[in-house]
């Protein structure tokens, strides 16, 4: 996943509190005895009483809460967008015929047919008629493929359906054209065409981007269309999902409890001991002067690493944290000596009842990047683990409540996919070159993403007027050296194509 996705987690405001928003959770009294998520659900239920179409609305879950905060935060109301590219030999793709394919994506999906919706102070989600947005971008002059899908990702309207697909002809191999590493790939040049998959990340987590990938291949293939999905079907999904969303938000008010939240409490307050003295997490430096509404100028390093025997999910995450939290601590120690970065990563899922369904089931884990050893910091993981479910709104309010001076901003992002679980999209039986492409917006002042296959391929995406580039090139330096377990290069050392500048 690329590493300026995954957040509308951080938002600038109290996160989970309400203020200054139309829809709130509670206030008062009432707030110190009942958690987040049963505040939500009793306005929910108060909301809903009465509407003329109950079968087509339904709750939010705790991620998709705070994506809809961050979207009426954000200018112009744009949601955060999970974009993934493909580089097919050009010609490859018949665009109605995949028009069509997203079509019967939608109408199967009920989490792709929903809009997201405010009613009476609480937010919701709303069924429609399936509906999906295919179509040709043409690069300006002098405008690369690349270019033109990142201009045309950044002008996404809020009004319109959650899965929308790109496509842009590039006049060289995706590399040249894209500024991406390619390392691992099938080689072949010439002519392509890049195909941009993106979805609003309130309908979608990891799992759902392998399930949609693998269903747009399979209905390309066949030929299908929105009018090939029988309507007991839909009405099954529709059921499926609304399970699914049910038993997210028990599961989120079952890990809310007063023990869970005093763990995240002595979690993060030392981190932010003295915050008041220094720049608090995600907050602007010296070096940050951009006007606040102009886009940032961001960099991006990346690299191939080889994947050690026996390392998998479990194994491998800690040891990520732990490199990803030494990455944070160089950054932040130039701006803010003395105090403790604090990174978030994206984890869970469904829970283990629910039916296989698309959708946002996601939280965010917040990480303190204390230096430590790695067995101090794998214990601590399990831990942090076994209270996961708590929504990350319901852990900065707990912070809070504990005079922690947090607004739910974060230092950094850490992103992980296991590509096992997401195959290349494949259509009609040729397979798309998976490619990356840099420079949209970041939701953090950097982020990390590592995509598991058969390598590691790691990416670092960066603000620039929040870090300079040789220090952040040192730090990915250090990072890189210690997963692959080598020694790390000095600035101004020459670097090799592996690990060097993609934006």
């Amino acid at each position: 996943m690329d590493p300026s996705t995954t957040v509308g987690l951080s938002t600038g405001q109290p996160a989970g509190t309400g203020i200054r928003t139309r829809f709130t959770t509670g206030t008062g009294a009432h707030r110190a005895t009942v958690n987040i998520t049963e505040q939500y659900l009793a306005r929910y239920e108060k909301a809903a009483a009465g509407v003329s179409d109950p079968a087509a609305l339904l709750p939010v879950t705790g991620a998709q809460r705070r994506f809809l905060l961050a979207r009426r935060l954000a200018p112009g109301g744009r949601p955060d967008v999970v974009p993934l590219f493909f580089a097919f030999p050009r010609g490859t793709i018949d665009l109605e015929r995949l028009r069509a394919a997203a079509g019967y994506l939608a109408a199967a999906h009920p989490a792709l047919r929903t809009r997201p919706d405010v009613l009476r102070g609480a937010p919701v989600q709303r069924l429609g008629a399936p509906e999906a947005q295919v179509n040709r971008v043409t690069p300006r002059r002098g405008e690369s493929a690349a270019g033109a899908l990142r201009r045309t990702l950044s002008a996404w309207s809020a009004e319109g359906p959650p899965l929308r697909l790109f496509l842009a002809d590039a006049h060289a191999d995706a590399q040249a054209d894209s500024g991406t590493d390619t390392d691992g790939a099938d080689g072949a040049t010439g002519p392509v065409e890049i195909l941009a998959l993106a979805l609003d990340h309130a309908v979608c987590d990891e799992q759902s981007l392998g399930r949609i990938s693998a269903d747009l291949g399979e209905a390309y293939g066949h030929g299908l269309g929105p009018g090939d999905v029988l309507q007991d079907r839909a009405t099954v999904e529709v059921a499926g999902y609304r399970e699914a969303v049910r038993l997210q938000l028990d599961a989120e008010q079952r890990a809310s409890g007063p023990g869970a939240l005093a763990y995240w409490a002595r979690r993060i307050a030392p981190a932010l001991a003295g915050s008041g003295t220094s720049a608090a997490p995600g907050q602007p430096t010296a070096r940050q002067a951009s006007v606040p509404d102009a886009p940032r100028p961001t960099g991006a390093l990346q690299a191939r690493l080889p994947v050690r025997g026996g390392d998998g999910r479990a194994t491998a995450f800690p040891v990520l944290l732990g490199a990803c939290g030494g990455v944070a601590r160089a950054l932040v120690e130039a701006g803010a000596p003395g105090r403790t970065p604090l990174l978030g990563y994206p984890w869970g899922g469904r829970p283990a009842a629910a039916p296989p369904v698309l959708g946002c089931f996601l939280n965010t884990v917040v990480h303190p990047a204390f230096a430590c050893g790695p067995d101090d910091l794998t214990t601590t993981w399990w831990d942090d683990l076994d209270r996961a479910d708590a929504p990350f709104d319901e852990v900065v309010r707990a912070a809070r409540t504990a005079t922690v001076p947090w607004t739910g901003q974060l230092d950094g992002l850490l992103t992980f996919e296991d590509l096992h679980r997401r195959p290349p999209l494949e259509l009609d039986g040729v397979a798309g070159r998976e490619v990356h492409i840099d420079g949209r917006p970041l939701q953090a002042p950097f982020a990390v993403s590592v995509s598991y296959g058969s390598d590691l391929l790691v990416r670092l995406a960066w603000d620039r007027d929040a870090f300079p580039d040789g220090l952040v090139h040192d730090a990915f330096a250090a990072l890189t050296a210690e997963l692959s377990g080598g020694p790390a290069e000095p600035s101004g050392t020459a670097r090799t194509t592996a690990a060097t500048p993609v934006a």
